[in-house]
């Protein structure tokens, strides 16, 4: 399971206005290139967001469904990208002491396709430098007011 943490100089509540709206995800979700479609309960649990993962003319078409939305502290989300696979991808954002900004955990695992058979370590680490700069991507939007 990768796990990166982040410090942001915003309140917890900038980070979830940010993830609740799903036509920004491919602004800060290192790999999503494009939004098909947000339903109109997002980020409800349940709704769904429909993304494109890739590069122009090799792009997969799927999901990111909510799972729990419990702001400004928590979300769940199952992240889709098949043939590679299915995660859990949890955010969890706690104030910082003094009210000067706010802690990030971005929490992945994979959950279901090829991509579980690929070793935890190795996974790790290719999912560690993605969410490092997936978490500098967020970080920019909740600070900027996006």
């Amino acid at each position: 399971m990768a796990v990166n943490h982040a410090f942001f100089s915003c309140p917890p509540e900038r980070v979830f206005e940010v993830l609740a709206d799903g036509w920004l995800y491919p602004t800060w979700v290192v790999g999503a290139s494009r939004m098909r479609a947000v339903d109109d309960a997002w980020p409800s649990p349940g709704s769904a967001i429909h993304h494109s993962v890739g590069v122009w003319p090799a792009l997969l078409d799927d999901t990111t469904s909510v799972l729990e939305w419990d702001p400004p502290r928590h979300a769940l989300f199952t992240a889709r990208g098949w043939p590679i696979g299915e995660a859990h991808v949890a955010i969890d954002v706690r104030e910082r002491e003094g009210g000067h900004g706010c802690l990030v955990r971005l929490t992945e695992h994979a959950v279901a396709g090829p991509a579980r058979l690929i070793p935890t370590p190795i996974a790790d680490v290719g999912l560690h430098v993605r969410n490092t700069e997936t978490l500098r991507r967020l970080g920019f939007l909740a600070e900027g007011g996006a």
